[in-house]
C-alpha cells in the first residue's frame, strides 16, 4: 500500500515541482509583505468606509457570477467524472455510457449544480469577505486571518449546499434513472421520511466529509489564492494571467489533497432508501473494497478531476478578479 501511494503521490505531483519551485519564494515573500498594488487597492477601499456594507454585498455579487460561469462552461467534465467515480471505469467507457444514453440525458441533474455553485460562489466568497474584514477591517491580512475566514466560509458553504449536491449525485446516477427520473421524484422520496430520516438519509447524506472537504478546501484555497497571484502580478504578466495560474494551481492541489473525500462523497450520496443504508465507515471501506484496496484506483478519474478543478478555479478565480477590477475602476471614476 505504501509503494503504491508514493508512485500515485509522484505521478500526481511531480509535475507541479518546477512550478512550485519557480513561485515558491516569490508566494512566501508576498505572503509577508502584502505590497501589490491590488493588496494595496483592497486595503485603502476598506480603510476609506471599513463600515460601508456594499463592500460585502459587491462580494457576495462577484462570487455569484463567476461561479455561475465557470459551471456552465465545464459541466461536461464533471458528468464524466462522476461517471467514473461512481463505476470505477476508464475515461473511454465513460463518454461511450453517456453517448449511449442519448444527447437529451447528458445534462440531465445540471440545474442542481448550476444553482448549488452559484449560491456556493455567493456564500464563499462573499462570507469569506466579510470574516475576514471581521478579523482584520483594514489589514494587511496574516496567513492566520485568511485560513480562519476560509475554513469558517467552507463550514457555512457545507451546512447551506450539501442538499443540493445530494440531490445531483442521485440524478446523474444512471441506475436511478428509470426509478428517479426528476428531482421532484427524489424530493418526494426524501419527503415521505420522518423528520430525523429527511435529514440523516435524505437531504444530509454523507454531511461529515462533505464538510471536511469544503472546510480544509476553501482554507487552502483563501490561504495561498492572494500570495501566488500577487506574486506573479509582479512579474509583469497581464493583469488576468496571475488570477488564472492561481486558481489553476491553487484548484489542482486542493482536489489532490481531498479527491478521496470526493469519491466517498460521491458513493454516499449515491444511495437513497430506507433499505441498505450503509453508515460511513461502512461505504469508506465498501469504496477502498471496489477499488480492489489499492490506492492507484481511488485515484482512478483523478486526471479528470484534476483537470475540471484546475479549469474551474481557474476561470472562477480570473473571471472574479476581473469583475473586482471593473468594480474598483468604476468606484474610483465615482469618487
Amino acid at each position: 500500500k505504501c509503494k503504491i501511494s508514493c508512485v500515485v503521490s509522484n505521478l500526481f505531483f511531480f509535475p507541479l515541482l518546477p512550478v512550485f519551485f519557480h513561485l515558491h519564494p516569490v508566494v512566501f515573500s508576498m505572503a509577508e509583505q502584502n505590497h501589490s498594488p491590488r493588496k494595496e487597492l483592497q486595503h485603502r477601499t476598506r480603510a476609506e468606509s471599513p463600515g460601508k456594507k456594499s463592500w460585502h454585498s459587491q462580494a457576495y455579487a462577484l462570487g455569484a457570477i463567476s461561479n455561475f460561469m465557470s459551471t456552465f462552461l465545464t459541466f461536461p467534465i464533471y458528468k464524466v467524472v462522476f461517471r467514473q467515480q461512481i463505476h470505477a471505469m476508464v475515461v473511454s467507457e465513460a463518454v461511450r455510457q453517456l453517448w449511449h444514453e442519448g444527447p437529451q440525458y447528458f445534462y440531465r441533474g445540471i440545474y442542481p449544480p448550476l444553482l448549488s455553485k452559484t449560491l456556493q460562489g455567493t456564500l464563499l466568497f462573499g462570507t469569506y469577505d466579510s470574516l475576514l474584514c471581521s478579523l482584520s477591517p483594514i489589514g494587511p491580512h496574516s496567513l492566520g486571518h485568511r485560513w480562519t475566514a476560509g475554513l469558517m466560509s467552507g463550514v457555512v458553504e457545507a451546512v447551506a449546499l450539501s442538499p443540493f449536491e445530494r440531490v445531483q449525485n442521485v440524478l446523474q446516477d444512471g441506475r436511478k434513472q428509470a426509478r428517479f427520473p426528476s428531482t421532484f421524484s427524489i424530493l418526494k422520496e426524501f419527503n415521505s421520511y420522518g423528520l430525523w430520516g429527511r435529514l440523516s438519509l435524505g437531504y444530509y447524506r454523507g454531511f461529515w466529509p462533505v464538510l471536511l472537504r469544503n472546510s480544509l478546501g476553501s482554507a487552502l484555497y483563501f490561504s495561498f489564492k492572494d500570495p501566488i497571484q500577487d506574486g506573479l502580478a509582479e512579474q509583469g504578466l497581464p493583469h488576468w494571467v496571475p488570477a488564472l495560474v492561481s486558481g489553476s494551481v491553487n484548484g489542482t492541489i486542493t482536489c489532490l489533497v481531498l479527491y478521496p473525500l470526493i469519491v466517498l462523497v460521491a458513493n454516499m450520496q449515491s444511495h437513497i432508501g430506507w433499505q441498505r443504508m450503509p453508515s460511513l465507515w461502512a461505504s469508506a471501506q465498501d469504496v477502498w473494497d471496489t477499488r480492489g484496496r489499492k490506492v492507484f484506483l481511488i485515484y482512478r478519474g483523478g486526471s479528470l478531476v484534476i483537470l475540471r478543478s484546475s479549469v474551474t478555479w481557474g476561470l472562477t478565480t480570473a473571471i472574479h478578479d476581473f469583475l473586482q477590477r471593473r468594480y474598483h475602476s468604476r468606484k474610483e471614476l465615482k469618487d
